[in-house]
């Protein structure tokens, strides 16, 4: 083989082997990501950078309560007459299909559309959101994060419980955020990241609560 050829080759080899641990490390490891959204103010703003931990997608650990996740955003949203509280699920209806597809979707994340919420409850426990406050199987919540003249309220998915392998998740800014008040819960196998510390500003860098 010509010698010219083979060092092609092995460049070649080198850079696939390359993407190939790059992507893995994007998918299970960790991952950049900016803030495009105003729902986790003053906790998160618009173009702040952050790092994500995905490490759970080896581990199988679900978030903690309080922690700051990303998910793949629903694609339906509900009218008022949809809403059934005895079913309080997100919908997904636009699946890729193909393998080309999803992995475009699912590994390079091009097409995908994600919101950045906060984790408020896990399965079984029966969530009520009433007098500007959220209750948490009878008892209310410590929302320190929260600025004191926050009030919560829910025009559709209001008092539930979270059903098995789902997610309730609200933005800080609860009059300014779409979340799971308004699509339902989210499934497990949809949280992409946990956040893990803050980068950009670097006035600003370290953990986030």
């Amino acid at each position: 083989m010509d010698k010219r050829i083979k060092d092609i080759l092995e460049w070649v080899y080198c850079i696939i082997i390359a993407l190939v641990l790059a992507l893995l490390f994007r998918y299970f490891i960790g991952t950049p990501t900016i803030v495009k959204q105003r729902s986790m103010y003053p906790t998160l703003k618009e173009g702040q950078r952050l790092i994500l931990n995905r490490t759970f997608r080896i581990t199988k650990k679900i978030p903690n309560r309080g922690d700051i996740i990303t998910f793949e955003a629903p694609t339906k949203d509900y009218k008022d007459w949809e809403v059934d509280q005895t079913n309080p699920v997100a919908i997904y209806e636009n699946v890729p299909k193909g393998i080309f597809e999803k992995f475009v979707y699912y590994s390079l994340e091009i097409t995908k559309r994600s919101y950045i919420k906060r984790a408020i409850a896990f399965p079984g426990e029966h969530v009520k959101i009433e007098n500007g406050k959220v209750y948490i199987n009878g008892k209310e919540l410590e929302e320190s994060y929260l600025n004191d003249d926050v009030v919560t309220e829910s025009r559709h998915f209001n008092d539930f419980i979270v059903p098995d392998g789902y997610i309730f998740a609200m933005g800080d800014n609860r009059t300014k955020s779409t979340d799971c008040r308004e699509f339902g819960c989210i499934p497990m196998d949809k949280i992409e990241g946990i956040v893990c510390f803050r980068f950009w500003p670097l006035n600003l860098f370290g953990k986030v609560e």
